[in-house]
């Protein structure tokens, strides 16, 4: 019998359980493999003993349930691992351990789910001769060369419901609200969201906002009756000439900027240039968690029978992606180029644009 790996590695999004059941399932039903569960990401296979095997009976009721069963982490980076000896930190190269351990455990193949950083690393893994496949999951829907990624339905839709909450309260009190949302260096999440949910003011990093534009169209509003606002704010967006607001470093022994805290500047400078009352919410991770919606499990399910597909038909080194309506394949090379960044003059930005929404320009 044949064996499969699979894995999930960065954030946690709405969506992962699907796919890990689609894949053992697949796999099983179809294919008569074996699937190998690897825990806690990459770091699973810098210690063998950290998998189990993953039966249709083991993925049972799991569709409905957020986060990753099999655990994940956002700094096992097999080629900068973070090794802690007598509380000195020690980074070293454990690439070709992770391989050894590959072959260790009999796989034919490794399913890799992951945002851009753990396809990057499943890229780098394949160029040394891992077979892997990849699956692209993000609420950030920043990934090149799909259309969507799983998750990213589910987080729109959980801070467009905030919104609508937050309206009733704005009108309520003739406040503003600046909602901050997830989206890292790209604005997916704060367009979606801002048209979804009836948002004034849409702050995006594709698009260096002018606060007085913002400021202007917040006392346009307010002198033609209007007497709340909705602002809504993608933590990477930033003041024309200014620099992203950082909270810190990501995850401990990990590099990643933890971008935050730019709904209370923005915030700020609007209740300096408005004189009305104004109020800051970051939705952060209520953004990940959470059972995910039905396109979601829908999409996840798609993704997970293709990935299985791929690896019997020796499709390695590539990624499932949905283009259109159809899943297909691409190359991690592809995959690997870049960011997939909004558009800022045509699609949704310029029909925002259309019915009032401000950019801030």
């Amino acid at each position: 019998m044949k064996k499969i790996g699979i894995l999930t590695g960065g954030g946690d999004c709405p969506g992962l359980n699907a796919v890990i059941r689609a894949v053992a399932k697949s796999a099983s039903l179809k294919y008569n493999y074996e699937v190998i569960g690897i825990e806690d990401g990459f770091d699973g296979l810098v210690l063998p003993n950290k998998a189990r095997v993953l039966t249709p009976r083991e993925v049972r009721g799991i569709l409905p349930i957020g986060g990753t069963i099999l655990g994940t982490s956002n700094r096992a980076n097999p080629f900068e691992y973070r090794i802690t000896n007598n509380i000195k930190v020690e980074v070293r190269d454990v690439s070709k351990e992770i391989i050894k351990n590959i072959e260790f455990l009999g796989l034919e193949a490794l399913v890799v789910i992951g945002g851009d950083g753990s396809l990057k690393i499943a890229y780098e893994l394949f160029k040394m001769g891992c077979p892997i496949v990849g699956v692209p999951k993000t609420i950030d829907n920043d990934i090149l060369a799909t259309d969507v990624t799983f998750g990213f339905n589910t987080a729109v839709q959980t801070a467009t419901d905030a919104l609508d909450r937050l309206h009733t309260t704005a009108e309520s009190h003739h406040r503003i609200m600046v909602v901050e949302v997830m989206g890292r260096y790209v604005g997916w999440i704060a367009l979606e969201t801002g048209v979804g949910g009836g948002a004034d003011v849409i702050l995006i990093p594709e698009i260096p906002f002018d606060i007085t534009k913002v400021c202007k169209k917040i006392n346009d509003r307010k002198k033609s009756g209007g007497k709340s606002s909705i602002v809504v704010v993608s933590e990477g967006a930033k003041p024309i000439g200014g620099e992203l607001s950082v909270m810190g470093i990501a995850e401990k022994g990990g590099s990643a900027e933890r971008l935050g805290g730019i709904a209370n500047k923005v915030g700020d400078e609007i209740a300096k240039c408005t004189e009305m009352e104004v109020r800051a919410t970051v939705l952060g991770h209520l953004q990940r968690g959470g059972t995910p919606n039905a396109f979601d499990r829908i999409l996840s399910t798609r993704f997970g029978v293709a990935v299985v597909d791929l690896i019997a038909n020796k499709q390695l080194g590539e990624m499932v992606c949905l283009k259109g309506q159809k899943i297909e394949s691409v190359s991690l090379s592809e995959v690997i180029k870049g960011q997939k960044k909004v558009p800022t003059e045509k699609g949704l930005v310029k029909a925002a644009e259309s019915i009032g929404i401000n950019f801030g320009r």
